[in-house]
């Protein structure tokens, strides 16, 4: 059986990585609505570059649409980041409950020697929001 120490480590390197990974998408979510405004004020650019604003126009610039094209396949990132998002903040707070219960079983068991090195993590945690 493993030691009362190796089992909070564990419980708490996946809660670190669980939180690094909604960091991240977090992360990649804004710089991709970033490059959406840019593509936006591109669009926007050339359309009154060429005067002619109406997509379906015949005279409607390739460039507007290869750029107005780049944009759809962003939003569409962005909304599979935004479900990555949710299933990782799910996957965080599961993290953080068993890191609690690990905790509180390990406090209920006494402090043995195995206890003598760690803190409890749970005063450092944050609540995923």
């Amino acid at each position: 059986m493993r030691s009362k120490s190796t089992i909070l480590k564990l419980h708490r390197f996946r809660y670190e990585d669980h939180r690094r990974q909604l960091a991240e998408i977090e992360s990649m979510i804004a710089e991709f609505q970033r490059k959406q405004g840019e593509l936006d004020q591109q669009v926007q650019i050339e359309e009154a570059r060429t005067g002619v604003s109406d997509p379906n126009h015949f005279n409607y610039s390739l460039t507007a649409k290869s750029i107005r094209n780049r944009r759809d396949n962003l939003n569409k990132s962005i909304a599979d980041l935004q479900q990555q998002h949710r299933e990782a903040s799910q996957r965080l707070e599961d993290s953080t409950a068993e890191l609690h219960k690990a905790e509180a079983l390990a406090g209920k068991s006494g402090d043995g020697p195995d206890m003598a090195d760690d803190t409890p993590a749970s005063q450092a945690l944050p609540m995923p929001s």
